[in-house]
């Protein structure tokens, strides 16, 4: 099975502007395909922006809206899968979601965040109720979560279970909690022997500065890919043969002893 490479978009796009922000994917996909890239990975909320305040509500679109349907003729016109953050409507209730698009235009798949982070996103959204939500693309099977939802070991360890290969993490990490990008996503990937995409946005948006430093960590804890700190487009891949090397070598799963552990639950 050959890799799959993965390109990671390092944007903040433009704040409550999702036609400027759909143009943004559209040239990155466009320069990620160039690469060879399979899959392009944007940060949380990506399209409208993070601290957008009261537009949160009014720009919220249901799963099948309408900047779906945009981001399904980017993946077709590119050749790519797409996963994007947004803000998703359903009835009167508004989720933290991210959304994977597959190359052909369908949308495999929908994650919402389980672990709201802050006051922000306390008060605009309602929490996901599923951990581990998958897809199958390139032979692979892909996990979802967004930002917060990594720094819980248990979130990880269950994809693990799951079986999950690459973990996509749309993500809005702020200052000054630059650890996690730098140290806590390679040690999530090696204790649970599975790729992590981790997608960051960068810059100074309202009260936030995020920090950038996306990256793509293998089983090793080694990152394949690394941003800096600005706008920015890298791409690394994901091989499945280390991984299953890796996996075979790497005996945590393997020597879990889950009848220790009841009281975690």
């Amino acid at each position: 099975m050959p890799a799959l490479r993965t390109a990671l978009l390092q944007s903040s796009g433009s704040l409550s502007d999702v036609a400027a922000n759909l143009t943004v994917l559209d040239d990155a996909a466009g320069r990620a395909a160039a690469t060879g890239a399979g899959l392009i990975v944007c940060p949380e909320l990506f399209l409208t922006g993070y601290a957008i305040g009261d537009d949160i509500a009014k720009l919220a679109e249901p799963a099948d809206g309408p900047s779906a349907e945009a981001i399904a003729a980017i993946a077709v016109r590119h050749g790519l899968a797409v996963v994007y953050g947004y803000p998703e409507r359903d009835g009167d209730t508004v989720y933290n979601a991210a959304q994977l698009i597959g190359p052909d235009g369908t949308r495999l798949a929908n994650y919402r965040k389980t672990h709201l982070f802050g006051d922000f996103e306390q008060a605009a959204f309602t929490p996901g109720e599923r951990c581990v939500v998958q897809a199958e693309l390139n032979g692979l099977r892909i996990g979802m979560m967004i930002c917060y939802d990594v720094e819980f070991p248990e979130n990880v360890r269950a994809h693990a279970l799951a079986g999950t290969d690459l973990l996509l993490v749309p993500t809005a990490q702020m200052h000054p909690f630059q650890f996690v990008a730098e140290s806590l996503v390679p040690v999530r990937a090696f204790e649970n022997q599975l790729y992590v995409a981790y997608v960051n946005r960068t810059g100074p948006e309202g009260a936030f500065e995020f920090v950038g430093l996306s990256c793509l960590a293998g089983p090793d804890g080694a990152a394949r890919a690394r941003a800096g700190r600005g706008t920015e487009l890298v791409v690394g891949d994901v091989d499945p043969a280390f991984l299953a090397a890796s996996r075979a070598n790497n005996p945590y799963l393997r020597d879990r002893r889950p009848g220790l552990y009841a009281s975690l639950v």
